[in-house]
């Protein structure tokens, strides 16, 4: 993936998460909180987890791709929104994160 595609792929998840703003506005009256987006994250992140369970055969629930598929890139936009709405730059934070990794497992 290039820079300008994950620049891309940035762009368009915040203008999803305006998006659903608009939607809890007219449903809640108000749009979510960091803490309400991080609870949605977690949720989501959960969800992986059962869905590799069931895709290794670990959990009864019948495995789905589509499924599976979904809720990792719906991590991976949570994610982008929350770093964006905690005033980071989620490029950075992954380099950041791989290049300290890099340098600890080099040792």
């Amino acid at each position: 993936m290039s820079k300008s595609e994950l620049d891309e792929i940035i762009n368009r998840s915040l203008e999803l998460r305006k998006k659903y703003h608009e939607l809890e506005l007219t449903h809640h009256g108000s749009h979510w909180s960091v803490e309400e987006d991080a609870l949605a994250f977690l949720t989501d992140a959960g969800l992986v987890g059962r869905n590799i369970m069931s895709q290794q055969e670990r959990w009864p629930k019948a495995h789905s791709a589509s499924e599976l598929e979904h809720k990792i890139g719906e991590s991976i936009w949570w994610l982008i929104v929350l770093a964006d709405r905690s005033g980071m730059d989620v490029k950075a934070a992954l380099e950041n994160f791989l290049s300290k990794t890099e340098k600890l497992l080099d040792q």
